[in-house]
This record gives structure tokens, C-alpha cells and sequence, in this order.
């Protein structure tokens, strides 16, 4: 495996962890508090509940303050929102993420649409979204977010490149686009029902895959040299001798690295970032509320 393929997603998020962590100082001496992180957990979905934990501990290690609420998935739509209105209204609290999925008698949208906009640093709100694809300045989903900051360290300028999206969910797909957009990138949005998808693909220099299908994109789709940030996250059936399945991407990986100029590989790729990107929204979110200029190089 050639070592200068693969964009180390691991290693960019403990740099822009470490960023975060030696700003707070800072802000803790100018606004007399830590920057405060509320995190919603619904249920006992095992996946969300490892997530909330990886949240919580980052948070800590940042230096702010963490702040964790676990109902019953029994818990009523009202319940959940009358809560998130207490937080809205809480000085102390500068993001609020109500971990996804929610239970089917809860209804996400309303949920997300009570969040108070300068306190959504999950991105998801309407106000945000539209502020995005407008130009405006606006919190970005954690996940585009890092993907694009990794694009950015590896290629510098991304004017001009024809990028395609892989993807057309609210959370990556769609916000992928508009930051590719806003960074001069001619883009194109594929998904399921795109026509000869292989050969949109080729015609890339830059590919984002936020599909959730286990390696469907080949290598003999990829350009020569093509930059390609892999948002997938499945794990395939356990062969024999294996305790679990391995965990792949949406790239085929092993034949991917014949044809591209580097790879986010899966795991430690794009993963670490989210979480990351949550702690530097936090911290932004917190200056902005604060009446305080966030630190560069967030």
C-alpha cells in the first residue's frame, strides 16, 4: 500500500482537535466560561450510543463543558422539543445535537426545527441549510465539512476541478455539493438513478462517495489520479475465522489504489473528522454567541 495514497483522516483530526482545545483557554478567559456542548440521546440504539460516548469524551478532552441527556424511546415528540427549548434557552449551552435516528413516532424534522439555529452545530437546521446554499455564512454538517477540509489539505486550491457527489441525502450528499460549489468546483450530483454512473465518475478529478452501498464504485470508474473521499461506512457478512465482518467503504479500496492520486481510507478517513468538525462548530458557536471573533485557523 503506497503510503502517500492514502489521506490520513486520524491524523488531520487530532491536529484540528488540538487546535480547538488550545483556543478554549482563550474564550473560557474572555466569556468566563467554557464553551458548553449538549448532546440528546433517545433510546438505546448501541450505535448512537457509541457515538454520544466518543462525543462526550472528545468534549471533555477539548476542554468544555459536555453536557448529556438520555431519555426512553418512549419519551412523547412534545417531551423531546420542550427540552430542546430549554436548551435553547440555557446560556450555558452552545450546540445542541439530538443524535439521529430518532424512534418512528418522532418526527426528525420537528425535532431539528426547534433547535435554535446559532446552537445547531449538527448543521441540519433549514435556516442553516438555506444559508449554505445562498452563500451565507452558516453552520456545515459535521461530515462535508471534514470532507472538505481534508480535500482542501491534500489539493490546495479546488477552483476548476469537476467533482462529483455520490449521494443526495440532507446530511452529506446535498451540503457536499454546495461547500464544493462555493470552492469553484464544476459539480454533479449522482445517486441511485443516474444513468451510466460508471462513466460520471470517470470524468472526475474529485469523488465523494456518501452512498452507503459496500464498495459499488470500481476502480476502472476511477479517473487516473482522481482525488477520492469515501464516506462509506458498511460492514460486509463474517467470513470464516471472523468474529465480526470487516468494515469497508462505498470504494472498492484495494482497486481504487491503482487508479487514484489518494484515498480516504475506511476507517480512520473521514470518520474521525465529523467528530472533530462537531468541536469546531462548538467553539465557533460559542465565540458567535459570545460577541467574540472565533480563532483562525478553525
Amino acid at each position: 500500500m503506497s503510503s502517500d495514497k492514502i489521506i490520513d483522516g486520524k491524523a488531520f483530526a487530532a491536529g484540528l482537535r488540538q487546535r480547538v482545545a488550545s483556543a478554549v483557554p482563550a474564550f473560557v478567559k474572555a466569556a468566563g466560561r467554557k464553551p458548553g456542548l449538549a448532546v440528546v440521546l433517545v433510546g438505546d440504539d448501541p450505535a448512537s450510543q457509541v457515538y454520544v460516548g466518543s462525543k462526550k469524551k472528545a468534549t471533555v478532552e477539548a476542554g468544555m463543558e459536555s453536557f448529556e441527556y438520555r431519555l426512553p424511546d418512549s419519551v412523547s415528540q412534545g417531551e423531546l422539543i420542550t427540552l430542546v427549548e430549554q436548551l435553547n434557552a440555557d446560556d450555558g449551552v452552545d450546540g445542541i445535537l439530538v443524535q439521529l435516528p430518532l424512534p418512528s413516532h418522532i418526527d426528525d424534522k420537528a425535532v431539528i426545527a426547534a433547535i435554535d439555529p446559532a446552537k445547531d452545530v449538527d448543521g441540519f437546521h433549514v435556516v442553516n441549510a438555506g444559508r449554505l446554499a445562498v452563500g451565507e455564512d452558516a453552520f456545515v454538517p459535521c461530515t462535508p465539512l471534514g470532507c472538505l477540509m481534508l480535500l482542501k489539505d491534500r489539493l490546495g486550491d479546488l477552483s476548476g476541478k469537476n467533482a462529483v457527489v455520490i449521494g443526495r441525502s440532507n446530511i452529506v450528499g446535498k451540503p457536499m455539493a454546495q461547500l464544493l460549489l462555493a470552492e469553484n468546483c464544476t459539480v454533479t450530483i449522482a445517486h441511485s438513478r443516474t444513468e451510466d454512473l460508471a462513466d460520471v465518475v470517470r470524468r472526475a478529478d474529485i469523488i465523494v462517495a456518501a452512498v452507503g452501498r459496500p464498495e459499488m464504485v470500481k476502480g476502472d470508474w476511477l479517473k487516473d489520479g482522481a482525488i477520492v473521499i469515501d464516506v462509506g461506512i458498511n460492514r460486509l457478512a463474517p467470513t470464516d475465522g471472523e468474529h465480526k465482518g470487516r468494515l469497508v467503504g462505498d470504494v472498492a479500496f484495494d482497486e481504487a489504489l491503482g487508479h487514484v492520486g489518494a484515498i480516504t481510507p475506511v476507517p480512520g478517513g473521514v470518520g474521525p473528522m465529523t467528530i472533530a468538525c462537531l468541536l469546531r462548530n462548538t467553539l465557533v458557536a460559542a465565540h458567535r454567541r459570545a460577541g467574540l471573533l472565533a480563532p483562525e485557523g478553525l
